[in-house]
C-alpha cells in the first residue's frame, strides 16, 4: 500500500514554549500537500495540488422555502479551483439568473427568493465542479426540495359512543409533508394524553384502544402533526368518545339514534386478545443496514393483553434492542444483515393467546469497505487507486476522472484498471488527476474523489525548529518531527552532537516523524535532531527536550473523627519540581471551602476551628503544576461531644446503599455508604464483583481503595453481567460482605487480545500441530467466540492460509513438508469482531529421522583412559529436524591381552547442540575399542558413521588376585597368588617388600624383592624361626606401579623340642585352663572332639604375656588367665554345638578365628592386638587359624587402584566434561553379550604354625 508523502504529527504531549499548530486540514479522505493558513503551510506555498472537496450539502437537501437558498460546496487546491454547476445533469448557468450568485472564493450558490421567486422554481438535482490545473474534483449529487406542511382536509367527524369494554382505533391519518411530520395526541389545552398498556399510539399515528372505560369519555381527542424544519403545527378536528354502560345505551338508542347509527356492536365480555395491527398472522419488513427496525404489535381483549417479543430461530441482540410503547413496539438499532430473520409477537391475556410473525428483510446502501486515498507519488514511482465497497445488493462500482466516465476519458498509459482497482505505474507529472469512484445499488450511492498528484519534491521539515519539550520523568515523551517529501522521506533521529541514529529497542519511531521515548528519564534530556531524506536532498531539524520530576504528595490528609466545637488539622505536604511552581488548593466534597472564617490555611496545613456538623465531608489537597497534578483526600467525622461508654473495638459494620453511577462500556462508578468502624478506624474497602453470565455465585477480587474514600472507578470488561460488593477493613478485621449492587452487563464488544502461547510443532514428518492457550469468559469480550488460524511458510511466496475454528486449543494442518518453518497466526473473534491483528509465531512441521551420518570420524587418544572423538558436521538440510546434538556409541571390542574375549557392552555419549567434538572418559588401559557418531534430532537417531577403531596404550595395573601364604617352616614361606584382573597393559616384574615384627609389635627393616612377571609363586628362605612378617605385594608395568596388597604370616618353631602336651577334659565342660606355660611364648592349641561322626578339632595360636620380674602372683587372679580360660570354654562349646548339629544334619559349623591386625607400615603406625573373633565355614581341610590378620573377615581384599571411571568424571552417568577430557556428553550403558566381569579378587585365609602346641 502507498504511503501518503506528507506526515503529521498524530500527538502532543508537551509544554513547550513555542506553540505547535496541528494542522490535519478538513479533508475529506486522506492527508495530502496542507493548504490551510499557519507557519507549516507557508513552507509548501510553491507545491501544486489537485482540487479536493472539504464541505457540501447533503444529498437530501430540504429547504426552508421562506429562507434564501445556500447549495454549499467548499474545495481547497493549489492554484486555488474554479468551480462550476450543473441541474438536472445540465450546465447550470448562474450569470443568466439574476437570483443566483456565487459566494466569492469558493463554489457555494446562494439563492435569493426572499425578494421574489419561489423555492419550487429551484426544485432539481444539483452538482458542484471543482477544477484547476491538476484535475477536477465534484461533489455529490445534491436533490434540493422545499420543506411541506400542508393541511388537513376538511372532514365532519360524528361522535363515538361506545359500550365499557370495547376497541377502538382513533384515526389520525396525517397529511403527507416533506419531511414527514411527528404525531402526537393531546387536548384543548395542549396537554397531552395519558396512555398506558390499555391506550396508546401506534406508528402511522392512530390512538388504539385496547378496551375502553368510562373515564375515556372527552370530546377533544385530537391529532396533531408538526413538522420540524418549518416550525409549524397542523391539527385535525377533535373527536367526541363516549363510553356509557349497557343500560345507559337502550335509553340512548330508543332516545335518540337508530341501530345504524351505532358506532361497532361487540360485546363488552371479557374475550380473548386479536391484533388490531398488524393484521392476519404473518407480514414482511424491509429495514436498511444501520437504521432503526421498528416493528409494533397492538392487540385488542378483556382484560387487556400483555405482549410478549421473540426472534425465531435466534435470541434478540444484546444492548441493540429496546422496546417501546408498553412493548408494543421492538426497536433494535444499528441493524445489519445479521439481523434479518423471523420475528414473533404474542399477545396473551387470562383467556387465551394469539401471535404474529413479521418476517424481516435487511437491506443495505453501499458503504466503504476500502475507500479511495489520495496518492502523492513522485515521477517514476507506483501505486494504487482501491474502492471497495459492500450492500445488498452488491453494488456497481464505475470510475471517472476529472469528472468524466473513465470509458471516454483520454487515455493514459500510465494506469490500469482492474475492477474496483486503478494501478498506476511509472508514472509522470501528466498522470496528475482527480479520480471519482461511485458505487451504487437500488438504496443509494457512494461518491468518492482521490487524486493522484505526482510530484518530485526533497524533503522539508515542517515542525518548528527548536522547540522545546518539557516532561514528567516516568511518562512517555513525545518529540515531533512533520515532514513533506516526494519520493516519500525516511526520518531518522539523533541525540546529541556525535549520537548514532536513534534505533527502535528504546525508542518507538512512528511513521509520521515522531520520536517517542516510553518512559522518559532523566538522562533523556537533551537536543534531539530529526534528519528527513530522499533521492532529491536531506533537511533536518532540532527539538530540545527537559525531564521535570513528578509532583508528589509526601504527606498526605488523614481521615478524622472530632467531636462538635472542637479544632481539626489537616497537612499535606507537597514536594515538586525546582523549577516548577506548585499551586495548592484546598476543597471540600469536590467544591470551594466555606467562606468562613474558621477555615484557614496555613502553610500546609488546612485548620477548621468550632467544628460543627455540617463541617463533616471529604476533604481534598489538590497540587497542580504547568505539567502535572496530584491530589489526596481526607474523611472528617463530626460526632457529638457527649461522653460515650467504654468502646467496644469490633470489625467493621458492611458498607451499605451501594449505587452504580457513570455507566459506560469499559467502566462504572460504585459509590456507598461505610458502615460504623466500631471504634477502629476504617484502613481500606475491598471491592469484589460477580459475574452472572459466567460464573454465578463466585465472587472475584476487583480492586482495594483507602478507608477514607467511599467512590471507585472500576474498570469492566465488555459482555458481563456485573455485580458488586464491597467490605470494610480495620485492624481488628475485615467486614461481611454488603449487599449486591444492581447487575450491569457491558456491551459485548470484539476482543481486544488474542490467545498466548502460540506454538507451532510438527508430531509427524507430514503435518504442524498448532496450539495455544485460549481466551477465558472474560477476555472473550462477547459470545460466539472463535479463532482464526493462519500459517505460510515463511521461506516461500505463499498467501496465508486461514481457517475459523470453535473455541478449541489446537489445530493440526496436515500434508506438510518435513520439517519447513511455518509462520503462525492466532486470532480472536467473536460475535462482533475480530480482536488486533496479532503477532506472527515461527513455528515448524514434522521432523523425520535424520539422513546423513556424520563423516571423516577421528580420534586421538590422549591418555590410557581418556580419548579425543572429532567428526564432520552433517548438511543441516539432511538433519530434517532440530539439531540436538551427536551420540557416540563406544565398546571394547577386545583386549590387548586377553583377545579371545568379546566386547560386553556399547556405552553412549550425546553431546549438545553443533559440536564436532568430545572427550570419551572412563576407557580401560591397553584395550582396543571401537566406536561410531550418529546425529540425532527431536525424532530420533540417524544412520551411524562408519565404525572407528582405536588402542588406548598401557596404564598400571590393579593389585595382584588372591595372594596367600602356604607351607610355613621354621625359616621359609611360599606365597602364591594370581595375576592383577586388570593388568592394563604388559607386566615387566612384581615387588615383593616385607618386614619382621616383634612381640611388642615393632617393625624391621624392609626387604625389596623383584619376582619375574611370569612367576606366580615365590618362596622366602633364611627367615628367622617363629617370628611374623608382613608382605607387601603389587605388579608393575612400563608405565608405573599397581595397587598393592599386603598380607601377614609367622614361620613355625622347631617340633623336635617339644612333645605335644596331651589333657582329656569331661565332655561337659565348656572351658580348660592351662598351666606351667613359659612368659612370652607362642603356642598352639588344638581341642578335639570324638563322635558318632568321628574327630573333630580346631586349632588356635595364642602367645603368653611377659615375665613378671620380682613377686609371684597367683595366675588365677590374672586378667589373661582368665580371659584365655573364657576362649577355651568358649571353643569346647562351640566344638559340642558343631558335633551335634553334623550328627543330626550334616554339613558346615563355625569355629572361632582370632585376628591380630597390622596396618601398613608406610602408611599408618602398629596398632594393639584387638583380640577380635569372626566366623567361617570351613568343611574341606580344617587350615590352622591365622593371628594378626588385617583383611576383612570375609577374605576379600579391598581394590586400590586408580582407574579412570565415569562416576569420577562426573555425577553419575549424566555427567558433564570440558573440553579439556572432562565429561561433556550423556553417559548410558547398555548390557548386550556377556556380564562385566568383577576386579575384585578373594583371599584364601593362610595357614600360620604355631610355635609351642599342646594336644
Amino acid at each position: 500500500m502507498v504511503q501518503p508523502k506528507i506526515m503529521l504529527k498524530k500527538k502532543h504531549s508537551s509544554a513547550g514554549r513555542a506553540p505547535l499548530i496541528l494542522f490535519l486540514c478538513q479533508m475529506v479522505n486522506a492527508l495530502d500537500v496542507p493548504l490551510d493558513h499557519g507557519e507549516k503551510a507557508k513552507l509548501l506555498d510553491d507545491l501544486v495540488q489537485p482540487p479536493t472537496i472539504t464541505q457540501q450539502s447533503p444529498k437530501n437537501y430540504i429547504i426552508d422555502p421562506r429562507e434564501n437558498i445556500v447549495i454549499q460546496c467548499e474545495a481547497k487546491g493549489k492554484p486555488p479551483p474554479s468551480f462550476s454547476w450543473t441541474r438536472n445533469g445540465t450546465h447550470f448557468d448562474i450569470d443568466k439568473d439574476p437570483l443566483v450568485t456565487m459566494k466569492h472564493g469558493s463554489g457555494t450558490l446562494i439563492i435569493n427568493i426572499m425578494a421574489e421567486g419561489k423555492a419550487e422554481t429551484y426544485e432539481g438535482v444539483y452538482q458542484c465542479t471543482a477544477r484547476n490545473e491538476r484535475g477536477a474534483a465534484v461533489s455529490n449529487s445534491i436533490v434540493v426540495r422545499p420543506s411541506r406542511s400542508p393541511l388537513w382536509t376538511k372532514e365532519r367527524l360524528e361522535p363515538i359512543i361506545l359500550r365499557n369494554g370495547q376497541s377502538l382505533v382513533l384515526p389520525c391519518r396525517p397529511p403527507i409533508g416533506l419531511p414527514p411530520a411527528i404525531i402526537f395526541w393531546m387536548d384543548n389545552s395542549f396537554q397531552r394524553l395519558p396512555q398506558s398498556e390499555r391506550v396508546s399510539q401506534g406508528l402511522n399515528g392512530d390512538l388504539y384502544f385496547s378496551n375502553v372505560l368510562p373515564e375515556d369519555t372527552r370530546e377533544d381527542y385530537i391529532c396533531y402533526a408538526r413538522f420540524n424544519h418549518t416550525q409549524t403545527i397542523q391539527q385535525k378536528q377533535p373527536i367526541s368518545l363516549k363510553v356509557i354502560s349497557v343500560d345507559e345505551l337502550n335509553d340512548t338508542i330508543a332516545a335518540n339514534l337508530s341501530d345504524t347509527e351505532f358506532y361497532g356492536a361487540k360485546s363488552s365480555k371479557e374475550r380473548s386478545p386479536t391484533f388490531l395491527t398488524p393484521e392476519g398472522n404473518e407480514s414482511v419488513k424491509e429495514e436498511l443496514r444501520g437504521n432503526t427496525l421498528s416493528l409494533e404489535c397492538i392487540a385488542e381483549g378483556l382484560p387487556t393483553p400483555i405482549i410478549y417479543w421473540i426472534k425465531e430461530d435466534g435470541t434478540l441482540p444484546v444492548n441493540r434492542t429496546f422496546y417501546r410503547n408498553f412493548k408494543k413496539t421492538l426497536q433494535i438499532t444499528h441493524v445489519s444483515e445479521a439481523d434479518s430473520g423471523n420475528y414473533q409477537c404474542i399477545a396473551k391475556n387470562t383467556l387465551g393467546a394469539i401471535h404474529h410473525t413479521i418476517s424481516v428483510t435487511v437491506k443495505a446502501a453501499p458503504y466503504w469497505i476500502v475507500a479511495p486515498q489520495n496518492l502523492v507519488l513522485s515521477p517514476g514511482e507506483n501505486g494504487t487507486l482501491v474502492c471497495r465497497a459492500n450492500g445488498n445488493p452488491k453494488p456497481r462500482i464505475g470510475w471517472l476522472t476529472n469528472g468524466v466516465p473513465i470509458e471516454i476519458a483520454p487515455d493514459d498509459p500510465s494506469r490500469k484498471i482492474d475492477g474496483d482497482t486503478i494501478i498506476f505505474s511509472n508514472v509522470q507529472e501528466r498522470s496528475s488527476a482527480v479520480y471519482q469512484c461511485n458505487a451504487s445499488n437500488e438504496y443509494g450511492y457512494l461518491l468518492a474523489n482521490a487524486f493522484v498528484n505526482v510530484l518530485a519534491e526533497p524533503p522539508r521539515i515542517l515542525t518548528s525548529p527548536n522547540t522545546l519539550y518539557q516532561i514528567i520523568a516516568n511518562r512517555p515523551a513525545l518529540l515531533d518531527c512533520a515532514f513533506f517529501g516526494s519520493p516519500l522521506p525516511t526520518i531518522e533521529w539523533f541525540k546529541g552532537t556525535r549520537g548514532s541514529a536513534l534505533h527502535e529497542d528504546i525508542y518507538v519511531l512512528h511513521d509520521n516523524g515522531t520520536l517517542e521515548i516510553p518512559v522518559a528519564q532523566k538522562d533523556s534530556t537533551g537536543t534531539y535532531t530529526c534528519v528527513a531524506r530522499n533521492k532529491l536532498g536531506m533537511a533536518k531539524n532540532e527539538v530540545h527536550l527537559e525531564i521535570k520530576d513528578p509532583t508528589r504528595i509526601i504527606k498526605q490528609p488523614e481521615y478524622a473523627v472530632v467531636q462538635r466545637g472542637s479544632k481539626v488539622s489537616f497537612e499535606c505536604k507537597v514536594k515538586h519540581d525546582q523549577t516548577l511552581i506548585p499551586t495548592i488548593l484546598w476543597l471540600k466534597d469536590n467544591g470551594e471551602l466555606p467562606n468562613d472564617e474558621r477555615f484557614s490555611i496555613d502553610k500546609d496545613h488546612l485548620v477548621v476551628t468550632d467544628v460543627s456538623d455540617g463541617d463533616g465531608g471529604i476533604y481534598t489537597c489538590a497540587a497542580n503544576t504547568t505539567l502535572d497534578s496530584v491530589s489526596a483526600s481526607a474523611v472528617l467525622r463530626v460526632v457529638a461531644p457527649t461522653p460515650t461508654p467504654a468502646p467496644i473495638y469490633d470489625v467493621p459494620n458492611p458498607p451499605f446503599d451501594l449505587e452504580l453511577t457513570n455507566q459506560l462500556d469499559k467502566s462504572i462508578q460504585l459509590t456507598w455508604t461505610p458502615g460504623d468502624d466500631n471504634n477502629s478506624p476504617i484502613t481500606k474497602f475491598i471491592i469484589e464483583y460477580e459475574d452472572a453470565m459466567h460464573e454465578a455465585g463466585l465472587w472475584h477480587h476487583q480492586a482495594e481503595v483507602s478507608g477514607t474514600q467511599t467512590t471507585a472507578q472500576l474498570k469492566l470488561s465488555p459482555y458481563v453481567n456485573y455485580s458488586f460488593r464491597v467490605m470494610a477493613e480495620n485492624n481488628i478485621g475485615r467486614s461481611v460482605p454488603s449487599e449486591a449492587s444492581e447487575q450491569y452487563l457491558t456491551k459485548a464488544a470484539e476482543p481486544d487480545q488474542n490467545p498466548t502461547a502460540v506454538e507451532g510443532l510438527g508430531t509427524e514428518p507430514d503435518n504442524l500441530v498448532i496450539t495455544w492457550k485460549p481466551l477465558n469468559g472474560f477476555e472473550s469480550n462477547g459470545p460466539g467466540l472463535q479463532y482464526k488460524v493462519s500459517w505460510r511458510q515463511k521461506d516461500g511466496d505463499d498467501e496465508w492460509t486461514s481457517v475459523v475454528v470453535a473455541n478449541v486449543s489446537k489445530y493440526i494442518v496436515s500434508g506438510t513438508p518435513t520439517f519447513v518453518p511455518y509462520l503462525i497466526k492466532v486470532q480472536a473473534l467473536n460475535d462482533v469482531g475480530f480482536a488486533p491483528e496479532p503477532a506472527a509465531v515461527l513455528g515448524h512441521s514434522g521432523e523425520d529421522l535424520p539422513m546423513v551420518a556424520p563423516g571423516n570420524v577421528r580420534v586421538i587418544v590422549v591418555n590410557s583412559t581418556l580419548a579425543e572423538v572429532h567428526w564432520d558436521p552433517v548438511p543441516l538440510k539432511s538433519v530434517r529436524g532440530h539439531l540436538q546434538g551427536y551420540r557416540i556409541y563406544y565398546w571394547k571390542a577386545q583386549s590387548s591381552s586377553k583377545r579371545n574375549r568379546r566386547h560386553i557392552e556399547k556405552k553412549i555419549l550425546t553431546f549438545q547442540g553443533s559440536k564436532t567434538h568430545g572427550m570419551l572418559p572412563g576407557l580401560q588401559p591397553y584395550s582396543h575399542y571401537a566406536l561410531n557418531v550418529r546425529v540425532i534430532n527431536g525424532k530420533g537417531e540417524g544412520p551411524a558413521s562408519t565404525d572407528k577403531s582405536f588402542h588406548t596404550p598401557e596404564g598400571v595395573p590393579s593389585a595382584p588376585s588372591n595372594l596367600k601364604i602356604v607351607n610355613p617352616t621354621l625359616d621359609s614361606l611360599t606365597l602364591e597368588w594370581d595375576p592383577p584382573s586388570q593388568p592394563n597393559g604388559i607386566l615387566t616384574e612384581y615387588v615383593l617388600k616385607y618386614q619382621p615384627i616383634n612381640s611388642t609389635h615393632e617393625l624391621g627393616p624392609l626387604v625389596d624383592l623383584k619376582i619375574p612377571a611370569n612367576k606366580t609363586r615365590w618362596t622366602l628362605k633364611n627367615l628367622n624361626f617363629s617370628t611374623r612378617y608382613k608382605f607387601y605385594f603389587y605388579a608393575q608395568t612400563s608405565v608405573g606401579s599397581g595397587s598393592q596388597i599386603t598380607e601377614e604370616a609367622v614361620t613355625t618353631v622347631d617340633e623336635g623340642k617339644e612333645e605335644w602336651r596331651k589333657e582329656i577334659v569331661n565332655g561337659s565342660r565348656s572351658f580348660f585352663g592351662l598351666k606351667g606355660l613359659m612368659p612370652g611364648t607362642a603356642y598352639k592349641v588344638r581341642v578335639g572332639a570324638e563322635g558318632d561322626s568321628g574327630f573333630v578339632s580346631s586349632e588356635d595360636v595364642f602367645e603368653t604375656g611377659p615375665a613378671m620380674a620380682s613377686r609371684q602372683v597367683d595366675i588365677a587372679t590374672q586378667g589373661w588367665f582368665i580371659g584365655l580360660m573364657c576362649a577355651v570354654a568358649l571353643l569346647i562349646l562351640i566344638l559340642l554345638i558343631v558335633c551335634f548339629i553334623r550328627r543330626n544334619k550334616g554339613g558346615k559349623y563355625p569355629v572361632k578365628e582370632k585376628e591380630d591386625a597390622h596396618a601398613d607400615p608406610e602408611i599408618q603406625p602398629m596398632k594393639e592386638d584387638d583380640g577380635t573373633f569372626g566366623e567361617y565355614s570351613d568343611a574341606e581341610d580344617h587350615k590352622p587359624l591365622k593371628k594378626g590378620s588385617r583383611t576383612p573377615s570375609d577374605r576379600t581384599v579391598k581394590k586400590e587402584d586408580s582407574d579412570d571411571s565415569l562416576v569420577d568424571y562426573g555425577e553419575g552417568v549424566n555427567g558433564q566434561f570440558n573440553e579439556d577430557g572432562s565429561f561433556i556428553g550423556q553417559y548410558s550403558g547398555k548390557k548386550e553379550k556377556e556380564p562385566a566381569e568383577g576386579n575384585e579378587s578373594s583371599e584364601a585365609p593362610s595357614p600360620v604354625n604355631a610355635m609351642n602346641s599342646f594336644v
